[in-house]
């Protein structure tokens, strides 16, 4: 496929009506083959009133490009999701639903509605299991609860540490030399660590961990190494957990520089964007609303949102 844009500039140039922009929705989407979103037929003819019918007279259905993705019953442009898509993936901290909504001029609400369904597109994403030949870094890390950044009176007792009070814990496996996985976890013990290590990592692999007690398991199904990082050692000949170390610095100056804050309730979509960002941070932006797109394929409404 033609890249007909690597940077904002191009993507506003091209996309000159929404005319324009539905008509890159359904190349990017379809790729040259239409398909029914209710049934999946390849056998489809176009209506004069721009939508499309399936041919399969047990379906029947109309439909366009959007329906069945995170676009489907969205008032808001095309145009305008395509820029917003633009700006989430290729900033590298994110955006802020403030900003984008004095950029594409939405209210606060709706910027905050379609950056979300954007981040749960993120999520869509499969991938094949992490391991065999290539070493994986594992890690946990906490995200919110700083007593620091709190008035006195409003200090939690206990929260600090691992302490999993006020703080969400997450699991981070990244693959040297590939992808990352990151899951949000009730909390770091071993019950909880081994069944999200056992359905993202290659049975046998090399894996690399700290001392922590939640990952002393991992020997019975991989090759385990660890430093300890409470006694000051943090790289024992090709041990150590750096790679995904630098991953949670990137997670957290996109959540607390950008974001300021996010709830449990939200916080896989936070870092399923990061996770993104991550994995395609060599991708051309052009790319990467291309990607973002094959991934849409869930309608997402504001009350499952709220709830979810």
């Amino acid at each position: 496929m033609d890249q007909h844009y690597t940077n904002l500039f191009e993507l506003v140039e091209f996309l000159k009506d929404e005319e324009t922009a539905v008509k890159h929705l359904e190349e990017l989407r379809w790729k040259g083959s239409r398909a029914c979103p209710h049934c999946g037929n390849i056998k489809t003819y176009a209506l004069k009133s721009g939508k499309y019918k399936c041919a399969d007279k047990d379906c029947d259905e109309q439909f366009t490009a959007k329906v069945g993705t995170i676009f489907e019953g969205s008032k808001v442009p095309l145009k305008k999701w395509f820029i917003a898509i633009y700006l989430l993936t290729s900033h590298k901290k994110g955006v802020s639903s403030h900003q984008l909504a004095r950029d594409l001029k939405v209210t606060q609400k709706t910027a905050w509605f379609m950056l979300q369904r954007l981040r749960t597109a993120l999520g869509n994403g499969s991938f094949e299991m992490l391991g065999g030949e290539n070493i994986v870094e594992i890690d946990e890390s906490f995200v919110g609860g700083k007593n620091k950044n709190r008035h006195a009176k409003k200090k939690v007792k206990n929260s600090q540490g691992r302490s999993c009070i006020d703080k969400t814990p997450v699991l981070g496996m990244v693959e040297r030399g590939g992808l990352l996985v990151a899951k949000v976890m009730k909390d770091t013990s071993a019950s909880e660590i081994q069944p999200i290590v056992d359905e993202t990592i290659k049975s046998n692999s090399t894996v690399m961990t700290d001392e922590w007690r939640g990952y002393k398991g991992l020997k019975k199904s991989h090759s385990h190494s660890f430093v300890k990082h409470g006694e000051g050692q943090y790289v024992v000949g090709n041990a150590h957990t750096n790679t995904i170390e630098g991953f949670w610095s990137h997670l957290k100056r996109s959540i607390f520089g950008i974001y300021h804050s996010t709830s449990r309730l939200h916080l896989q979509k936070y870092v399923d964007e990061s996770v993104f960002r991550y994995n395609y941070r060599k991708a051309g932006d052009g790319e990467r609303v291309a990607m973002v797109v094959d991934l849409a394929n869930c309608r997402l409404k504001y009350h499952e949102l709220k709830r979810k």
